[in-house]
């Protein structure tokens, strides 16, 4: 076999790397980049791709079936995120997180990962939960058992795809908690839990930031989990307040997994 120079190293593993450039992401069939001019007659093939390891989801054994919060005897919350829209401002959510040393819960839309690929390896990069939200954002809870299992392991295998796991939590579109029906069949795809919330922001409705701010504040305690939403300026602008606000009440602000375990 020819020695593969330095070049040709740095090539493959860019290559090898294709699995979370945009392009290949999209296609959702190919693993490499397109493949550079060889330096040689012959060359060793490309690595292949290997998907970014994320977590996998884990049953909590003192948790219900359904978890709406944490425990409530200690200083943790959990913000939560349904995972859609412009990716300018969901980076934008993320980065502010990060500034406060803050992790977060991201539940993603299928149709979004689809569309923004890039976004799965942002959010587990930032140390963040990555969880499914359905492939298309409808109204999980009303469809037939058959239609509501397409949209859970529609995302779950777009999570798998990008990521190697069908990332740690599930969430029910359009509802704030699963029927029994959903609930049974999420966890036949493989997640131990359904996450719903206890402190709902109403950022969705576009009230500005100062009244996501006053709902959150006036509503979070030790194991709370809040609902939000990627794609709204206000939820953006709410941001810094409630987490400079939290961190004044020694609230410590963590994903999910953290806060449950």
């Amino acid at each position: 076999m020819d020695r593969v120079t330095t070049t040709d190293r740095r090539t493959a593993l860019r290559a090898g790397a294709g699995l979370v450039a945009g392009g290949a992401l999209a296609a959702g069939c190919a693993t490499t980049g397109p493949a550079a001019a060889p330096a040689a007659p012959a060359r060793a093939p490309a690595a292949k791709a290997t998907p970014l390891t994320a977590p996998a989801p884990r049953a909590f054994p003192r948790q219900p079936a359904q978890i709406t919060h944490g425990p409530r005897d200690r200083p943790r919350i959990a913000l939560t995120f349904h995972g859609q829209g412009d990716p300018k401002i969901a980076t934008a959510l993320l980065t502010e997180a990060e500034k406060h040393g803050a992790r977060v819960t991201v539940l993603a839309v299928g149709t979004w990962l689809d569309t923004h690929p890039e976004m799965a390896r942002r959010i587990l990069d930032g140390g963040h939960d990555l969880g499914n939200h359905t492939q298309r954002h409808i109204a999980v809870n009303t469809l037939s058992e058959a239609d509501a299992l397409a949209e859970i392991t529609g995302c779950a295998e777009r999570l798998k795809r990008l990521t190697g796991s069908i990332g740690t939590w599930f969430r029910p579109s359009r509802a704030p908690a699963a029927s029994p029906l959903v609930q049974r069949l999420a966890h036949r795809v493989g997640y131990p839990h359904v996450l719903s919330y206890d402190v709902d922001s109403l950022d969705f409705t576009e009230p500005g930031a100062p009244a996501v701010t006053r709902k959150v504040l006036a509503e979070v305690r030790d194991g709370s989990v809040v609902s939000m939403h990627f794609g709204y300026a206000g939820t953006v602008a709410a941001l810094p307040a409630v987490l400079q606000e939290l961190d004044r009440r020694g609230l410590r602000a963590v994903t999910t997994t953290e806060l449950l375990s």
